[in-house]
């Protein structure tokens, strides 16, 4: 295991030595950058000692081997430790002033942080957003506790029990493994089908779920074809990304990838009918008074993957208004789904929102609650809630 400690300036910088310690003695090879602030609390001679590595301090040093950029590619993950408010500002906003904050913004890594510091920098405001944002792009937060402060007094802001960071550390390494070698296959987004030029049947999908699906899969190791329909929103850079509109084209691209999937999330929001014919030219509404828009199914293109399936583990998403678990599952059992992701999209709730809320159902009557968050956040549990699931089917068999 290898990692990347960045040690802030705070009284609680000398448990960071401790914490380096135990990390080497079992068996990791730890590499520490040390903000200016932190060289104040403790020297980089100590972390040399325990580490058996050099101590990164500044930008500048070894410039030929652009440090910020080595030592995030060759870490499995970034942990933050005590991590400052200063620092958090930092990290939730994109500054990067420093070696650790540079590292930070170009990690593609896990990063666990573990905040320390006085009960009311803890509770501001400001630190409560700071720390909602970085939690909703999947960074890991490990609380602080409560208790005796060095200003003498109690409150929320002691860093957190060695054992917790130790094992938020290694759960990050655990999960960035996890879907090593798996080929995954999602579909996100809208279909758009096109009445004229101008005018489509769609809906209010923007695809995040699946992009986040896919952002946090490619973080645990797996390699993915991403078939996205149209949204403004960025599919992740190491995707293989295919781009659709149509929910026929979204089946053409879709199902000769499912073939050599080992896994399939369909979580995108497929039009069922398409207008039966096409207008050349915009309509004009002078000339179409009481015209009716004639219909055909789309290609299901759900079913037909898992109706193929051999082996591959086929995961269904559905939006429902109402009645939400009992037509899902009809939906699971139906389609021979091996599970089903079911949310509210009744209101404002669901499409084009920031957050979630997921139930995964599997089995005859298996239900796992994700809960509600921000779609990184439920991507993170989803892919837990998978794995989990996987291995039970893989213990039974």
């Amino acid at each position: 295991m290898k990692i990347l400690l960045g040690v802030c300036g705070g009284i609680a910088a000398y448990k960071a030595a401790a914490l380096t310690s135990t990390l080497v003695q079992d068996g990791a090879d730890v590499h520490v950058v040390l903000t200016d602030e932190a060289q104040r609390f403790l020297t980089p001679l100590t972390f040399a000692a325990l580490t058996r590595n050099r101590v990164h301090t500044s930008l500048w040093d070894e410039q030929e081997k652009i440090p910020h950029i080595a030592l995030v590619r060759g870490a499995d993950v970034l942990a933050i430790v005590p991590a400052t408010a200063n620092t958090l500002a930092k990290l939730a906003h994109g500054i990067a002033d420093d070696l650790l904050t540079n590292a930070a913004l170009a990690a593609t890594i896990p990063i666990v942080v573990a905040p320390a510091m006085n009960a009311a920098m803890y509770e501001h405001p400001a630190t409560v957003e700071n720390l909602r944002a970085l939690r909703a792009r999947g960074v890991e937060i490990v609380e602080p506790e409560s208790g005796f402060l060095a200003e003498r007094e109690h409150g929320v802001g002691r860093l957190a029990d060695e054992a917790k960071i130790v094992a938020a550390i290694q759960a990050a390494v655990a999960r960035r493994c996890a879907l090593r070698g798996e080929r995954i296959v999602i579909t996100a987004g809208p279909t758009r089908e096109a009445i004229d030029p101008v005018r489509f049947i769609s809906n209010a999908s923007t695809g995040t779920t699946g992009i986040e699906l896919a952002r946090e899969a490619l973080a645990r190791g797996a390699s993915v074809d991403l078939v996205l329909g149209p949204t403004t929103a960025d599919a992740p850079g190491t995707a293989r990304t295919h781009r659709v509109t149509t929910a026929q084209e979204m089946f053409d691209a879709a199902t000769p990838l499912a073939k050599d999937a080992t896994i399939v999330v369909a979580a995108a929001a497929v039009a069922d009918w398409r207008p039966a014919r096409a207008h050349a030219q915009k309509i004009k509404k002078e000339d179409r008074a009481g015209e009716t828009l004639d219909l055909v199914r789309n290609p299901d293109i759900l079913a037909a993957i898992a109706a193929r399936k051999n082996g591959t583990y086929v995961v269904g998403f559905a939006a429902e208004t109402q009645a939400h678990e009992q037509n899902a599952r009809e939906k699971l059992r139906a389609k021979n789904l091996d599970a089903i992701a079911v949310n509210d999209v009744a209101g404002d709730r669901g499409f084009g929102t920031g957050e979630n809320e997921l139930v995964l159902l599997y089995g005859r009557d298996g239900r796992i609650p994700l809960g509600r968050g921000a779609k990184r956040e439920l991507a993170m549990r989803f892919w837990d809630a998978i794995a989990a699931l996987r291995k039970k089917a893989a213990d039974a068999s």
